[in-house]
């Protein structure tokens, strides 16, 4: 006998979780239409030498990509990100308009750790810019986040960074360019593993202590945004790195324009890891750590990659962001139990089935969410099947209606009941819905 399981670190998802779900994936289409992106996709699999190219998501994220073999023996891979895919889609298509604003919301693959926020497959909500090196289109990543967050009810902070300014620091610190990478994916792990966790790791890495205690001298600010980059300005002299500062002050002039700066924090060891990225990167956070530890959106500039994949020396200058819908679902199943259904309107015929199946397609034709019992239940069970799928109002027609040409018209929010003419339904479930 077949043992019914699913893989640890996938889901199904049963209504009661879908439709918030989909309430969170209208909000995101909403808003990245609002900012001008535009819809495109691309395929879960991908050729394996795409998805390894060094070009791409670097060693650490190929550890947790899945491969497998097509029946013509060819490597293939399923993404693990839409960056990635996004890249070789501009690379096969150099003539789109730039600049290029797409969004694209699928499934991705990773054998990673398991954990709240964390699964083998997810949904990634990208937007992305191509063609444009202005700090514009990276604060307009950053309000584009903090629009969609206000519009969820989450209460949301913004780190940034610019890896620049990170790469600076290290040569100002002395590290040795062949070091600086393998530096760089330490120090990013400091605001979860500690200033001791992270000397740790340098030193197993083949960093004298005394290079570690350089390093950490650049560390030790707590300023606000502006102040931490007046006081890195005056201890950094080569050209990443002031390159990297200036970047981050027009950031922060954007970021004041669109009016979110006071949820803006600089993180000036945050490197995001991947090593696609060339300038700014950023994630967002709850403000209340109870409701989610795990990120809820992320991303950065990446300038290199694209012109890579075209094989050309040319800078294809690209930024974006990506929204994970379960974390993002995580945060919100916290506090909220969404409905079961989207049906406003439940019909119960009393031997008037004929009657109730063309009340359902009226309401249903003007726009209105509606059902018919469909198991010639009683009263009292279809009440109940309502009131767990949180169905604000149910009609109930019986041959006295018939004959009266009127409807019983129950409110299940308010648990009240009148009766209303047939040729007045609309209009009043109109009026009721709109309040």
């Amino acid at each position: 006998m077949v043992e019914l399981a699913i893989l640890k670190g996938t889901n199904d998802r049963l209504p009661e979780e879908q439709v918030l779900r989909e309430e969170i994936i209208d909000i995101l289409k909403e808003s990245f239409q609002l900012y001008g992106f535009q819809p495109a996709t691309t395929p879960i699999l991908e050729l394996w030498e795409v998805l390894a190219s060094k070009y791409s998501g670097g060693e650490e994220i190929l550890k947790e990509a899945y491969k497998l073999t097509d029946q013509g023996q060819r490597e293939l891979g399923l993404r693990y990100d839409l960056s990635v895919p996004l890249a070789r889609l501009i690379g096969m298509n150099p003539h789109l308009s730039k600049p290029f604003k797409r969004y694209e919301i699928g499934p991705c693959f990773r054998d990673g750790p398991i954990k709240k926020g964390r699964y083998r497959e997810f949904v990634q909500c990208d937007a992305d810019t191509v063609g444009v090196t202005s700090m514009l289109a990276d604060a307009e990543c950053l309000a584009l986040a903090h629009h969609i967050f206000s519009k969820l009810g989450l209460d949301v902070y913004l780190e940034v960074n610019n890896r620049k300014l990170l790469s600076g620091i290290l040569i100002a610190a002395g590290i040795p360019s062949e070091l600086l990478s393998t530096a760089i994916l330490s120090i990013d792990k400091m605001k979860k593993i500690g200033i001791e966790g992270v000397r740790a790791e340098l030193v197993d890495k083949g960093i004298s202590s005394d290079l570690t205690e350089s390093i950490f001298e650049y560390f030790s600010l707590e300023a606000p945004y502006l102040e931490i980059l007046d006081q890195l300005e005056k201890k950094i002299d080569n050209t990443i790195g002031k390159q990297g500062i200036l970047e981050l002050r027009e950031l922060h002039r954007y970021l004041t324009l669109f009016d979110i700066i006071d949820d803006v924090k600089l993180l000036y060891s945050l490197a995001r890891g991947l090593e696609i990225y060339t300038g700014t990167v950023f994630e967002a956070f709850t403000k209340d750590p109870t409701i989610l530890e795990s990120s809820l959106c992320a991303g950065g500039r990446y300038d290199q990659i694209i012109g890579k994949f075209l094989n050309s020396e040319q800078v294809i200058p690209a930024v974006g962001i990506s929204f994970g819908l379960e974390t993002i679902y995580d945060a919100l199943a916290t506090r909220q139990t969404p409905p079961a259904s989207k049906t406003q309107v439940y019909l119960i015929p009393i031997k008037t089935l004929d009657l109730c199946v063309e009340i359902t397609t009226m309401l249903r034709q003007k726009g209105i969410p509606t059902e018919v019992d469909l198991l010639k239940r009683n009263i009292s069970k279809n009440l109940e099947h309502a009131n767990r799928q949180q169905i604000p109002f149910v009609m109930i027609v019986g041959k006295r209606d018939l004959a009266q040409n009127t409807a019983t018209l129950k409110d299940m929010r308010k648990g009240t009941e009148s009766s209303i003419k047939r040729d007045k339904i609309y209009s009043h479930l109109s009026k009721l819905l709109g309040e």
